[in-house]
């Protein structure tokens, strides 16, 4: 899931964190260690504001004519997690909330509490499974800053920092690295607390409008991925903007409304119009079943999908998850269904953002709908069996370990329920541990012996490779 954010005062710092003229707009940050920095991703920004195209092949952007080498870039929502283990959570009141989270930040956690969050995990998921991922975002130039560029930096990600208009003259705490909460209480429940709890204001307000450096970005990128989160941090306008800017260069977007979903469809005028715009022109959404019922008012999620695909204009794929029963791809021919693998749980954060870099991967590589769910609910499960998010997030060999094992939570009376009655034209696929492909009328079974067959050769060299390196 992505996480929401929050920085409060911080009284230690020894230096501002405006953003640093000097700084790459654009870049990998300096290893701290002797290893090379991987060739795919040392791009830079050119002295004409441009870039440096990446080496290797991709299709070019529609009408623009250049090349489509990146294949994931993350719009905002880069925020360096502090996980905490509390007593209790915070309290519901605002007054007593802001007040708790003061008496958290008067002091500066350890490093070991510190972790890439928001965005990071889904870029971090998707690195790991082969893609090359950018991150637009701000951080500030401060121990904060520099660790999360440092996070990105070992996991092959690149940055393209979106500061501009930068008032000199403002507070400073509006320039530094965000800061997200994580909570945890003697139950395992978690809290996430956020600076934007107590703004009425996105946290980057300053920012009005995409740099030259962001909009190559997206040029050179196959897939924008935004979620709701993002206007915890930059303006409407702006977001709608970067949307706007994909849909010229022809790059595919995928958005996530989130929990913000529900704010912003009774939020201002501005962040309505986007959320509708964002839902109607994005290739693919992803929901929580919650989230689809909440913004369509349809209980049942495929009906709740397929809903949002006759509204779209040029929507794809919807994509719901349905939490440890599994998920849902709804398109405009055929709805697939995959049961969740099952695994013993130990923190559910980053699953989502997990689930999201398998689903890009997936519509990257044209595969089919029901390997896709797969995949994504195998990459999902495998971050939930580690214990937070960032840089604990899935890696490759347990992402296999789990397809191999194909222990699926199957549930027939579930899906069946959730099909039947809902007078759907288009076919069903359902991922089973039938040994053979079986068929009930409109509903057809796909053995999950067979999409592990088709599955693992595309991974199983890189696992080795990145077993042999660790």
């Amino acid at each position: 899931m992505a996480l929401k954010t929050l920085n409060f005062p911080i009284h230690w710092r020894s230096k501002p964190s405006l953003p640093n003229a000097d700084r790459p707009i654009l870049r990998i940050p300096p290893r701290r260690s002797a290893r090379p920095a991987s060739p795919v991703v040392a791009v830079a920004a050119n002295g004409n504001n441009g870039f440096r195209g990446i080496d290797g092949g991709g299709a070019a952007s529609a009408g623009k004519g250049v090349p489509k080498n990146v294949d994931l870039v993350t719009l905002g929502n880069l925020c360096v997690d502090i996980v905490l283990g509390v007593p209790s959570l915070p309290p519901a009141s605002k007054e007593d909330r802001r007040a708790y989270m003061e008496r958290l930040a008067a002091s500066r956690p350890h490093k070991n509490f510190w972790e890439a969050g928001g965005n990071c995990n889904l870029a971090i998921a998707a690195a790991r499974l082969g893609l090359l991922c950018f991150t637009l975002g701000h951080v500030g130039d401060e121990i904060y800053g520099n660790f999360l560029l440092d996070v990105l930096h070992d996991e092959n990600i690149s940055f393209v920092g979106m500061s501009k208009n930068v008032d000199s003259t403002a507070n400073i705490a509006a320039y530094e690295t965000l800061l997200c909460w994580v909570l945890v209480d003697p139950f395992q429940k978690h809290g996430f607390c956020s600076r934007a709890d107590f703004s009425e204001e996105p946290a980057f307000s300053w920012m009005t409008e995409l740099t030259e450096e962001v909009k190559m970005a997206i040029q050179e990128a196959k897939i924008l991925f935004c979620n709701g989160y993002a206007f915890d941090e930059l303006l409407p306008d702006l977001i709608v903007s970067a949307l706007d800017y994909a849909i010229g260069a022809g790059t595919t977007v995928f958005f996530d409304p989130g929990p913000r979903g529900r704010t912003l469809a009774h939020g201002t005028p501005d962040e309505q119009k986007a959320l509708e715009l964002f839902l109607k022109q994005s290739d693919v959404l992803l929901l929580t079943s919650d989230e689809v019922e909440s913004l369509t008012g349809i209980k049942n999620p495929i009906q709740a999908g397929e809903a949002l695909i006759r509204r779209g204009e040029r929507t794809k794929w919807v994509i719901i998850k349905m939490g440890s029963k599994g998920s849902i791809l709804i398109n405009r021919s055929t709805v697939s269904c995959a049961p969740a693998f099952k695994v013993n749980v130990v923190d559910s954060v980053g699953c989502g953002d997990s689930f999201t870099a398998a689903i890009a991967f997936g519509f990257l590589h044209g595969m089919p709908t029901i390997n896709t769910l797969a995949l994504a609910n195998a990459v999902g499960a495998a971050t939930a069996t580690g214990c937070g998010a960032g840089r604990n997030v899935a890696r490759l060999c347990k992402v296999l370990e789990l397809l191999k094992q194909s222990n699926l939570n199957e549930d027939d009376k579930f899906w069946s329920k959730l099909i039947e009655g809902n007078g759907l034209t288009s076919e069903v696929l359902l991922l089973s541990k039938v040994s053979i492909n079986g068929r009930n009328d409109r509903l057809v079974r796909i053995p999950i012996s067979n999409v592990v067959f088709e599955l693992l050769p595309k991974f199983d060299a890189a696992c080795e490779s990145s077993v042999t390196r660790s």
